[in-house]
């Protein structure tokens, strides 16, 4: 932390330590909230907070941290497929919030009560356990690790500091993907036929050295298809066994399940030519109805039934917001645990495991 910085961050916390402290039965009154790593989904997470407390929501950023000194002064950077925003816009306030290179800074912060972990994938797990660690709560963005072993490591340090450790698995929370999760369940549209799920992209184009590295992100089977694997089995369980066709870069997964839709089936590639729109779509045949969603439409969700098609308006609202607000509200309710799980996480990481051994790249 840089002296200008910490004298500016420390003034501002103490102004409203108070505030920040109280609590009721240990529930903080105010979430005061840090954030670890400010590319594209570190933005994309204060955004979300800044949502949630414009909405009523009682919480703060406090403090925030960085490798790169560069991205200290509260400017957003350019990059991403469906997160809106210009580069160079206001994203925080370094007069108030404390601003750091080294994340301990903002684990022993005593006015941070949560974290967001928005950094690459394989420091994720070090850096959820050293939060927990110092008593924090942590939202650990997608995909947690590789290996669910390790995951499961977050979900054994969570339990032991009594604090939650939730996945950004923020497609549970879209607004279309949460209507569509409620059909299933409620039955209005008989059982679920078949599913399909594609989620295309042209290379990542933000922190290109990171994401041509495989080993480390696991390819878009793991840092991309990872949104569908997880809606699938949140939506039907585990699958009894999959095929798999594709590469890392550009996957097919046929789900199967004994008992359950006999058509189960998810696309995700990120080997598109530069300049090709992002696509996120599904198609969900029910007993009576078809659902059709998709992210490029201006009427992204319709329903086509009995002849006739007709148009849900959800509203606004993204996934990252929802799971932001889910994840706050937890806190303020004094739990421990939440859903989505680090056990989930876990489970979701142990199918991509099995489907990559299907390609072949066990």
């Amino acid at each position: 932390m840089t002296k200008k910085s910490e004298k500016k961050g420390a003034a501002a916390r103490s102004k409203s330590a108070s505030k920040t402290r109280a609590a009721v039965d240990g529930v903080p009154r105010e979430i005061g909230y840090g954030v670890i790593g400010l590319g594209l989904m570190g933005r994309t997470h204060i955004q979300a907070l800044e949502h949630a407390r414009k909405s009523g929501v009682p919480c703060r950023l406090v403090a925030v941290s960085d490798r790169d000194p560069a991205r200290l002064d509260g400017r957003t950077v350019a990059g991403g497929n469906v997160q809106k925003g210009r580069a160079g816009e206001a994203l925080f306030d370094p007069e108030v919030v404390a601003t750091t290179t080294d994340p301990q800074s903002v684990f022993d912060d005593p006015n941070v009560h949560a974290v967001s972990i928005c950094t690459h994938t394989d420091t994720h797990v070090d850096l959820a356990l050293r939060a927990l660690a110092a008593g924090k709560h942590v939202l650990v963005e997608k995909p947690v690790a590789l290996d669910p072993r390790q995951v499961l490591r977050v979900a054994k340090a969570a339990r032991a500091a009594k604090r939650v450790a939730m996945p950004a698995m923020c497609m549970r929370f879209w607004p279309c993907w949460t209507w569509l999760e409620a059909r299933v369940r409620d039955g209005e549209f008989g059982a679920v036929r078949s599913a399909t799920f594609q989620r295309l992209a042209s290379p990542p184009a933000w922190a290109p050295e990171f994401y041509r590295d495989a080993r480390r992100t696991g390819g878009a089977l793991v840092d991309l298809h990872v949104h569908d694997a997880d809606f699938v089995h949140w939506l039907f369980g585990r699958p009894d066994s999959v095929a798999v066709a594709g590469d890392l870069d550009h996957v097919t997964t046929l789900y199967r399940f004994d008992r359950g839709p006999k058509h189960v089936v998810a696309e995700g590639g990120w080997d598109h030519a530069p300049g090709f729109p992002f696509t996120m779509r599904y198609v969900v045949v029910f007993e009576r109805a078809t659902a059709d969603f998709c992210i490029a439409r201006t009427d992204r969700l319709r329903v086509h039934q009995d002849g006739k098609t007709r148009v849900i308006e959800i509203g606004d609202g993204d996934g990252y917001r929802g799971e932001m607000r889910h994840f706050l509200s937890a806190l303020l309710r004094g739990e421990t645990t939440t859903s989505p799980s680090m056990e989930e996480a876990a489970e979701v990481a142990e199918l991509l495991v099995r489907e990559r051994a299907a390609l072949g790249k066990g």
